[in-house]
């Protein structure tokens, strides 16, 4: 088992809250990281018929089972349950007690609401980040590996071949997830929705295009999009707002939680294939922000990140808003560092009074700090 970054807060928030809500994609290691840190309680699945009828038909005594509490995975299949580990969590009025797991944020939050607001904390685990997989020295030597391979447990210590286990993955997600959230008659148009949605990866949302693309209307995809992103399938990065000028675009960048789906639906099927291809510069971004972003989230950290550009094209591929600097993120795929890669950050912090931190994270093997007072990351050595 790989060491997970996420495990030191979940065993915070399991000392501070009665109960915990362990939240992600499908196969992003939940289960496996709350058996590990709380391998002292009793594991169930709502997925298993058996438990779901019993947990459904007779919730007291399903849930007497558990003096000591218990590890509950797709907790939000049953939604009325909640409401019963309300009233043993009151009356107990113990820390981790329960351990809830589910891969669909949506309907999980949404129980969660209804009945134990204010007695849950959330924890959200994403695949594997790059940290965590040098630590278990399984990070690829070249980022087209990681990529391709993407970062779902898995893949990784299984060896399963790419093609094969996202294939799988798209059937169940759609057959499970998307079934549960929206009502669509056609299967078919939503895969084909999805392959659009990678074929714009790293770009600005349009939604009327897409609209247009899919023959659908822009509230369908409004409607698929949320889909999308309860279920940790596509993240939206949104704009950073400032006063630099007015001219700054308003609509959000889209990306994918692991770019090796992302390679699946744009239909690479060999690591090779993204050396030369369009998409290559697009999905180098993609890994390094949803890196970043999976960092904070395992440390409990705000998801604080943006994008700027303005109309005339100028933009930064990452804003960090944080105190008491602002961190300003160029990322190049290039293995050889050209000096027009620094050219939208300086004139960013031109416009933010010089008060910036500067970083650039390129293809390359070697850290550097240069002259204009930019910090020049490898994409190995780099930790947002």
């Amino acid at each position: 088992m790989i060491q997970r970054t996420a495990e030191k807060r979940l065993k915070y928030l399991a000392k501070k809250f009665r109960v915990v809500a362990v939240v992600g994609p499908r196969q992003s290691g939940k289960t496996t990281l709350c058996k590990s840190v709380f391998s002292n309680k009793k594991y169930v699945s709502l997925e298993n018929p058996d438990t779901f009828h019993y947990a459904k038909t007779d919730p007291n005594s399903f849930l007497k089972q558990f003096s000591n509490g218990a590890i509950i995975d797709e907790a939000q299949k049953l939604p009325e349950l909640f409401s019963y580990i309300q009233q043993i969590v009151d009356e107990k009025n113990k820390a981790g007690l329960f351990i809830l797991s589910g891969s669909n944020n949506f309907l999980m939050q949404q129980s969660i609401s209804q009945s134990l607001a204010g007695r849950v904390a959330y924890l959200h685990l994403l695949p594997l980040s790059h940290h965590e997989l040098k630590a278990a020295k399984k990070l690829g030597n070249d980022f087209e590996k990681n990529i391709f391979r993407g970062y779902y447990p898995e893949i990784i210590s299984k060896k399963i071949s790419p093609n094969d286990w996202y294939a799988n993955y798209v059937n169940t997600y759609v057959e499970r997830d998307v079934r549960q959230l929206v009502n669509i008659n056609n299967l078919g148009l939503f895969i084909k929705f999805l392959k659009l949605c990678a074929g714009r990866v790293g770009q600005i949302l349009n939604v009327h295009a897409l609209a247009a693309d899919c023959g659908v209307d822009n509230k369908t995809i409004n409607s698929w999009l949320q889909v999308l992103q309860t279920s940790y399938i596509v993240y939206l990065l949104k704009p950073f707002y400032n006063n630099y000028n007015k001219r700054i675009l308003q609509s959000p960048k889209l990306y994918f939680y692991d770019t090796g789906l992302a390679c699946f639906l744009l239909g690479i099927t060999e690591q090779h294939l993204l050396d030369n291809n369009a998409y290559k510069g697009a999905l180098f971004e993609n890994m390094l922000i949803i890196d970043a972003l999976k960092n904070n989230l395992n440390e409990g950290l705000p998801d604080n990140f943006f994008y700027w550009r303005d109309k005339t094209g100028l933009e930064v591929d990452l804003v960090l808003d944080s105190k008491p600097k602002t961190t300003f993120v160029e990322i190049k795929s290039g293995a050889t560092i050209n000096s027009d890669f620094f050219k939208s950050l300086l004139k960013l912090n031109e416009l933010n009074d010089g008060k910036a931190n500067l970083k650039l994270i390129y293809g390359g093997n070697t850290n550097s700090v240069r002259s204009n007072n930019v910090e020049v990351f490898s994409w190995k050595n780099v930790k947002l």
